[in-house]
């Protein structure tokens, strides 16, 4: 399943970009990192990714603010958004940016494993029914 999947990881510590790009590249995805918000928009118009895993407390641009430009892109991909601040209202405003899951930092590299997987799943199906559909 996960063979030609393309994941992109926007992280502005360089030690977590290092550690997940490890973890996902040794599991067969082709891994892009990028160190800021605009970094990673770049690379969004380059070539959109199949999932986004994105730091919400990045300087000048938040997780938040770069969901919301990659959204204006028009990339539906999956976005899991990871914080180190346990803000209540998160999970509202990652919503309404199409976020699909949040989790905190430090994470567990199984639950960051399990949930790229079974986003990509769910996408999957869904681009494969509205083909069916249109």
């Amino acid at each position: 399943m996960v063979g030609g999947y393309d994941l992109l990881i926007v992280d502005d510590q360089a030690g977590v970009r290092k550690l997940l790009y490890e973890v996902f590249a040794e599991e067969g995805y082709r891994v892009e990192v990028a160190a800021s918000g605009s970094e990673a928009i770049q690379k969004v118009m380059g070539k959109a990714p199949d999932i986004i895993l994105l730091d919400n407390k990045m300087p000048v641009m938040s997780g938040l603010e770069t969901a919301c430009e990659i959204r204006k892109l028009k990339c539906n991909a999956p976005i899991i958004l990871m914080t180190a601040y346990g803000e209540l209202d998160i999970a509202a405003r990652a919503k309404k940016l199409g976020i699909n899951h949040y989790i905190d930092k430090p994470f567990d590299l199984n639950e960051v494993r399990y949930l790229v997987k079974t986003l990509l799943i769910d996408s999957r199906y869904e681009k494969k029914y509205l083909e069916e559909i249109s």
